[in-house]
């Protein structure tokens, strides 16, 4: 096969092979395609070069070595895949500038703060609206289950069993299907959301379970930008290592309650932790192990049974 002529034309081809495999590869392909535009611009043609790849890796607008290195990560797949059609193409060295992930401690949500959150729906506009209603229903529902906030969005009323409690999650991270008990409570809550949307005329025709004001699905967007709205109204500082909590944090939140919960009950975190890195819908337990944070709660717990194993005798 001969190579595409274009960088351009070799991202293209090499996501289309991807995708076709089941990868979705849509912040991949974001970087790829500007990895392509930045060659163009400069000129570039041939096979990838180390130089090429060193200064679209250093070229973000702030320039650091995380970025740097994340940039390599993505080309290292799309050059690997380059190689076969063109033997000259260089494949960067793995960590060039470094490791291309840390972890940024994040914020934990207190009980507080999580009713909080879910009172100051009522102030989103419109007042008294379904857009409130909807966030509610939905930050609600990712601090009880631990979803993804995509795939909250995603749900249709086909994927909601209000009568048995359960979610069906449709090709989520990974292409990944799965089924979420719901506790009663959030059930109760998300039925109270359903009744209201359905009094609603606009959206009782529209197969998304979320909806709010004037029939418009619910979308990651407009969420997050509720959610922005409602953390300056709150007057929220961080606890964590990124700038502001996010709605992400609530299931860092999540996993974090669940594991204090097993320990305050005993039960046996090394047997059960595989159920909820299913449950979450993790690819494998570790990436589960990267949500757990050390809560002070969390530490004191760990520190008591620490000692019961030490000791043999419960503190």
């Amino acid at each position: 096969m001969n190579a595409p002529a274009t960088v351009h034309a070799k991202v293209q081809r090499y996501l289309e092979y991807r995708r076709h495999a089941g990868y979705e590869l849509r912040i991949e392909g974001q970087q790829l395609l500007a990895f392509a535009q930045f060659a163009e611009q400069s000129g570039h043609h041939g096979p990838l070069t180390l130089d090429l790849a060193i200064r679209w890796a250093s070229a973000s607008r702030r320039p650091s070595h995380l970025t740097a290195a994340r940039r390599i990560e993505v080309l290292r797949p799309f050059a690997r895949y380059c190689q076969q059609f063109e033997p000259a193409t260089v494949v960067p060295p793995v960590r060039l500038f470094g490791r291309g992930h840390r972890r940024l401690t994040p914020h934990i949500y207190t009980d507080d703060e999580l009713r909080a959150l879910l009172a100051a729906t009522a102030k989103l506009h419109p007042a008294g609206g379904l857009r409130g209603a909807c966030c509610r229903a939905i930050f609600g529902l990712i601090a009880a289950s631990g979803l993804r906030l995509g795939e909250a969005t995603a749900l249709t009323r086909a994927d909601v069993d209000l009568e048995h409690g359960v979610l069906l999650i449709r090709h989520a991270k990974f292409g990944k299907s799965r089924w979420v008990p719901l506790h009663p409570t959030t059930t109760r809550a998300l039925r109270r959301y359903a009744q209201r949307r359905d009094r609603t005329p606009r959206s009782t025709h529209l197969e998304a379970f979320f909806v709010g004001d004037y029939g418009r699905p619910a979308r990651v967007a407009n969420i997050e930008y509720a959610f922005g709205q409602l953390r300056r109204l709150l007057q929220w500082t961080t606890r964590g290592g990124h700038p502001a909590p996010r709605i992400h944090d609530l299931r860092h939140t999540f996993v974090c309650r669940t594991l204090q919960r097993w320990y305050e009950q005993d039960i046996d975190i090394d047997r059960n932790i595989l159920a909820l890195s299913t449950y979450v819908g993790h690819a494998k337990v570790t990436d589960t192990y990267w949500y757990a944070t050390a809560t002070p709660e969390l530490l004191a717990l760990a520190g008591r049974r620490f000692e019961y194993f030490a000791t043999g005798a419960r503190p």
